[in-house]
């Protein structure tokens, strides 16, 4: 049972991995280089030439919310090395000596991803706005897509953190993240319509926790369609949970 301890906790340690961000905030701006690119460059070519048939909307709207989703999980899915950065240098083993439970640990370090997500979300939606992409910019909208942007944060975060913890060195974690995370980008309607994807590909993209997030993100941002939004989110906590729970029980052997 989750207590106050546990959220206090929580807290405490979300506020710590804030605090490197205060001290450094040039990374977000460094974070926000790939993404730019993707906008800049990829988006406004596909929106001139017109290749990709996005309906009433313009391919620079249906980018948007799948970049703002892929610049998330870039940074979420390297929470792992962190851990195992913290394992090798001792720093986790004294955090590991203190009555934090390891559920908090987990959770803080999750959230923290998720947090961080919205200060890189702020950047692409203000580059956005700067490129005159037509997007729903109310203030319902925007606490929609941080709601989703924080899940999705804690989401891959545990998935790294959980990958961590079995794998154990840094080469493995980063080689197997940078596998997971451009199959999850390309398998999913990110950069392209579902419906021009081969039978295949549209029966994997069913599977792609991204697909739900970015289709939330669409709805709120591009087309005010809010019908399929509860199942979106339904479908992203559930994962959600699903992998703070696996990260959670697969924690301790990290320092085994």
């Amino acid at each position: 049972m989750i207590g106050y301890r546990h959220i206090s906790s929580t807290l405490a340690l979300t506020e710590v991995e804030l605090r490197k961000l205060r001290h450094d905030p040039s990374e977000v701006l460094v974070r926000s280089v790939q993404p730019a690119l993707w906008l800049l460059i990829f988006g406004e070519v596909l929106n001139v030439a017109r290749a990709i048939p996005t309906g009433p909307f313009t391919y620079l709207q249906f980018l948007t919310p799948g970049i703002l989703a892929q610049s998330v999980m870039f940074i979420a899915i390297f929470y792992g090395l962190a851990i195992v950065w913290e394992r090798d240098f001792g720093i986790l083993n004294k955090l590991l000596s203190t009555p934090v439970p390891r559920s908090a640990i987990v959770m803080g370090k999750a959230l923290s991803a998720g947090a961080r997500g919205i200060f890189q979300a702020l950047v692409i939606l203000l580059l956005a706005w700067v490129m005159r992409v037509p997007l729903y910019l109310g203030a319902a909208n925007i606490a929609g897509v941080f709601i989703v942007i924080v899940l999705f944060g804690i989401c891959i975060a545990s998935l790294s953190i959980l990958l961590a913890s079995l794998l154990k060195t840094r080469e493995r974690v980063m080689g197997i993240a940078q596998a997971i995370i451009m199959p999850l980008f390309f398998a999913s309607n990110a950069i392209y319509p579902v419906e021009i994807m081969p039978r295949w590909l549209q029966a994997v993209v069913i599977f792609n926790p991204l697909t739900y997030v970015v289709d939330a993100m669409r709805a709120l941002l591009v087309t005010g369609d809010y019908s399929k939004l509860p199942l979106d989110v339904i479908i992203l906590s559930v994962t959600t949970v699903v992998f703070v729970a696996l990260a959670t029980v697969a924690f301790k052997r990290v320092i085994d």
